[in-house]
């Protein structure tokens, strides 16, 4: 069988110029000379699998995109399973080119084999949303439903982000964050007077009176987001109608709800226009207190607006954010990684959010090992919304942020760690429900899908060991 030539000279050079690299540098990362390279670019010679792997682990977010289209789907599937890090070291390219070209039944088999598996683990995050379902109703709840749709969505959805961005754009002049000034005379413009009212609702809208209350206690960065949904749900009023129009959802409760979540995710996207975020967070290395400062945004909307950049080719570094409330439930979540969040209840003791909550207004940073084998690196830092009053609790919550380990170099909160030393790594779990580790001393239930063994004659830190046996 022939060998697969893949000419992707146009895809490489724009590559070269959005990371702002020279030829002969370029060429230097790739270990080729700077002729060889030219004549890639110019697609007189193709690239060979020595270059891809090369491709793949110098620039992992763009090589998402950067040859999605030109791989034969078994060769995509076998890639997808080889590189699984339960595997052990990621094969070498050539080698798992060479087997989906000479043996296709057996990558075929080999990629299905390891689709169930991750279908099984899939089931066992299904038994967690099981038992901690609403067994009364029995059914998601419309909050639930709206929360399944943005991560289906994977937390990007495309004609808001770019209408937003263009309003943006129209704002400004520039392509940069608007002012609070720049969208009040926007919102005028439509007929909508601004003020400010102490003791009432963070945002209220009156559509027959056309007029937008901000109570002026609230931080200016929220009072800035809330001007910033009123002004999306105005002009986004029909990208944000088409798209719950068009979504399955069982309750008109559940379309209300993607309806605001929808507008926040506009004014999210409106305050921290796509392009020019993705390349600040990027010259920044992911600074969230460079950023929100130069975006004028808090803490949690910049982590959340982080997770968000899955634009196709122009794809920011894969992250997972979440927010977690004194009791340990996941208010919030979303990951663009292979980490997934527990669908009911709290999250893994382990994890550093829940101490970020403890002791807020301080940043913690962690690398964690999950039970597949992956690395991550996350912050969090608990946060306190004061109330305005003696008599309202302040509301205190902590919100998470993290990428693989693989992508250290882009998140400056790694720096600190020595990723090299096992002891550096906390290892944690989804929840203790679907988690598979037996030796953890923080284990507060058996995991579901296996069985216990109790002695009576001996006590540990857990009172029950863990078999390899299905309970």
């Amino acid at each position: 069988m022939a060998r697969r030539r893949l000419f992707a000279g146009e895809q490489l050079k724009a590559l070269r110029i959005t990371r702002k690299l020279r030829q002969g540098e370029m060429a230097a990362l790739l270990g080729i000379s700077a002729s060889y390279l030219s004549q890639i670019e110019n697609d007189e010679r193709p690239l060979t699998p020595a270059l891809t792997d090369r491709l793949q682990q110098s620039f992992p977010v763009e090589w998402q995109d950067f040859a999605a289209d030109r791989v034969e789907p078994v060769l995509a599937a076998l890639r997808d399973a080889t590189a699984d890090p339960m595997l052990g070291q990621m094969l070498p390219g050539d080698q798992v080119e060479r087997v989906a070209e000479q043996y296709p039944a057996f990558a075929q088999a080999f990629a299905r084999l390891w689709d169930q598996h991750r279908r099984s683990v899939q089931r066992l995050e299904a038994i967690d949303e099981a038992l901690g379902s609403d067994s009364i109703s029995g059914g998601r709840l419309p909050w639930e439903e709206v929360r399944d749709w943005f991560h289906h969505a994977n937390n990007y959805v495309d004609s808001i982000d770019r209408a937003a961005e263009r309003l943006a754009v129209r704002l400004s002049g520039t392509g940069m964050s608007p002012t609070m000034g720049q969208m009040a005379v926007w919102l005028e413009s439509r007929g909508i007077a601004v003020e400010q009212v102490s003791g009432g609702a963070m945002r209220r809208f009156d559509p027959e009176a056309r007029r937008l209350t901000l109570d002026p206690n609230q931080p200016i960065e929220s009072g800035r987001f809330q001007m910033a949904y009123q002004l999306a749900a105005e002009g986004l009023r029909e990208e944000i109608a088409a798209i719950v129009g068009e979504a399955t959802l069982q309750s008109d409760a559940a379309r209300q709800l993607l309806t605001v979540g929808l507008g926040n995710y506009a004014a999210g996207a409106l305050i921290m226009p796509y392009e020019w975020f993705r390349a600040r967070a990027r010259e920044l290395r992911h600074d969230i207190d460079q950023l929100r400062q130069l975006f004028g945004a808090s803490f949690e909307q910049v982590c959340h607006r982080l997770s968000t950049l899955q634009r196709p080719q122009a794809r920011g570094i894969p992250m997972f954010f979440c927010r977690v409330d004194m009791a340990g439930n996941i208010t919030k979540r979303h990951s663009a990684t292979r980490l997934q969040f527990a669908r009911f209840g709290g999250a893994c003791p382990l994890w550093v959010v829940h101490e970020a909550v403890a002791i807020p207004d301080r940043i913690h940073v962690q690398a964690a090992e999950m039970p597949d084998g992956v690395r991550y690196v996350s912050i969090a830092k608990g946060l306190v919304k004061p109330s305005g009053s003696y008599y309202r609790p302040p509301r205190r919550y902590a919100v998470a942020l993290g990428c693989e380990a693989a992508l250290a170099d882009e998140f400056i909160y790694a720096d600190g760690i020595n990723l090299a030393r096992p002891e550096a790594v906390t290892r944690i779990g989804i929840s203790c429900r679907i988690c598979p580790r037996d030796k953890c001393d923080q284990r507060a239930f058996p995991p579901s899908d296996r069985a216990i063994v109790v002695d009576p004659h001996a006590r540990d830190l857990v009172p029950y060991g863990i078999t390899d046996f299905q309970a």
